[in-house]
């Protein structure tokens, strides 16, 4: 027997199918009288999507090649310009930086940072304002950094303590530099280390770190929904639900960090701020403030310490020592420079730095080949503008390539080859001035904990170098390395790295 549907249910579903393309017909006919810029043709309803491989930031790259510096994409039922050149780059983070400074909405946004409450996907306003005031004057002041080094000191030495006890056994990288920013990142925030299990922790340190892979993963994912809206409720791969099942998780963690906090200060007369978390709730209490600061704000930005002053240095780390793994030349001009500079009875400390210029390169140059967030993260244009000449409607959403930029052939001559040496004699930094290279990004989205990332990144190197051989694991060579990348929020290892640390220095330096 023939099945049909009811009048009615047919009707729904022709609607239902039939005006998403509709709309596209109508804005395809509006935009013919724009000068947009280049860009594959889009299909129907999915846009340019079926163009998006495992790593979109080589698929956007591939494209760009095709159509220009900047291109229009489309996502579904959202036009998505690309800029991936320095000129480009410009434009979109400097020049015209207003128009593109807020956010697309987006279920992360939504669902894992309590309605867009913290700094990276909150909506370009006064309150974004307020936050990122925040954490520029009281967070990240040079006066606060300086307060907490003695926590980076205490942590990089219990860390190539815990290395010393492995040496001569192979170990996974990752799980160690995990470790060591989580430590330091959660003792300036939370006052605590919660990598180490007591009986009174109320989450294990498994739990802690997991939670955190899980937020960078589901805040880099493609979720269908972002670019389809009218899809949005089915939540076709189950992100969604990953995100709700995450935020309980993480809710119940920060209000326990807060009870605990708000009770220490209750029980203490003459209170003094002694870590991230206090100082916010300090700021919550002030009645100057122009916006409250609610307790859901708060937790947004505690979870935005956490989050990104873990995986950057982790993700930039274990790059990092990968490329020197596959050119050991590079390696040893680095430890004669720090056995010049430093010799071999004491470990690497913060004012070092400024006489390393060889570990300063060798930074530069994996962030420029490994960029934590290789597009950064997406903003949108508030209004109507050109840029180089093209038209950019309103709420077009706006990707930077800053991976690409980082191997343009204009820019550096044989650029996927890991070359430290390429950055002496240029005044290059990686503070938002020179476009060349973006990992902290620029302008008024740029990362405002950049200052404390690059600390921990060019001490931990230094040490991680001067106190170590570093070796493959049984026959592997160095030809064996596998250098493929995971994509997310962040573009770590796919597969982590395997070495055996091997002690180069005297047994005293690496003592507690």
């Amino acid at each position: 027997m023939e099945y049909s549907w009811p009048s009615d249910s047919a009707m729904f579903y022709s609607i239902l199918l039939v005006f998403p393309l509709l709309l596209f017909i109508c804005g395809s006919r509006c935009r013919r009288n724009l000068n947009l810029p280049p860009g594959p043709c889009p299909w129907p309803i999915i846009g340019n999507l079926n163009l998006m491989g495992s790593l979109p930031h080589r698929s956007i790259h591939s494209l760009s090649q095709k159509y220009g510096p900047i291109m229009q994409l489309r996502f579904g039922s959202f036009p998505v310009v690309v800029g991936s050149s320095v000129e480009m780059a410009k434009l979109f983070l400097k020049t015209h930086d207003a128009n593109f400074a807020s956010r697309p909405r987006t279920a992360a946004g939504k669902y894992t940072t309590y309605n867009y409450s913290d700094m990276v996907w909150a909506t370009y306003g006064p309150y974004w304002r307020q936050a990122r005031k925040i954490f520029l004057i009281e967070i990240f002041s040079p006066k606060r950094l300086e307060s907490f080094e003695f926590i980076r000191v205490q942590e990089i030495k219990k860390f190539l303590f815990g290395l010393y006890k492995s040496s001569a056994k192979p170990v996974h990288l990752k799980d160690h530099l995990s470790k060591l920013s989580l430590n330091v990142i959660s003792r300036m925030v939370l006052g605590k280390n919660y990598t180490e299990e007591t009986e009174q922790d109320f989450v294990t340190p498994q739990e802690y770190t997991e939670m955190l892979q899980e937020l960078f993963y589901l805040n880099g994912v493609l979720e269908i929904g972002d670019s389809i809206p009218w899809l949005g409720f089915l939540d076709l791969q189950g992100h969604i639900k990953r995100m709700k099942a995450l935020m309980k998780k993480l809710d119940r963690f920060y209000e326990l960090v807060l009870h605990e906090h708000n009770a220490k200060r209750k029980s203490s007369t003459g209170f003094v701020a002694s870590d991230m978390v206090d100082v916010l709730l300090q700021l919550a209490d002030d009645p100057t403030l122009e916006f409250k600061l609610e307790r859901d704000q708060v937790k947004a930005l505690i979870q935005d310490l956490l989050a990104g002053g873990t995986e950057s240095s982790t993700v930039t780390l274990e790059w990092a020592i990968s490329e020197l793994m596959k050119k050991p030349e590079i390696f040893d001009k680095a430890t004669k420079e720090l056995d010049r500079v430093i010799g071999r009875n004491r470990l690497v400390e913060e004012k070092d730095i400024v006489d390393l210029p060889y570990i300063d390169a060798i930074v530069k140059e994996t962030m420029r080949l490994h960029p934590v967030a290789p597009m950064l993260v997406p903003r949108f244009a508030r209004e109507n503008c050109k840029v180089a000449g093209y038209d950019i409607p309103k709420n077009t959403r706006v990707l930077v390539n800053v991976w690409a930029i980082g191997r343009d052939p204009t820019i550096w001559e044989n650029p996927n080859e890991f070359r430290p040496e390429r950055f002496f004699g240029k005044e290059i930094d990686v503070k938002g001035h020179d476009f060349e290279l973006l990992p902290f990004g620029a302008g008024r989205r740029m990362c405002p904990g950049y200052d404390l990332g690059l600390k921990v990144i060019q001490t931990s190197l230094s040490n991680l170098l001067q106190c170590f051989e570093w070796k493959l694991p049984g026959d592997m060579k160095k030809e064996d390395l596998d250098m493929e990348e995971s994509f997310g929020l962040s573009t770590p290892k796919k597969i982590p790295l395997l070495v055996v640390p091997q002690p180069r220095l005297p047994i005293h330096v690496y003592s507690m």
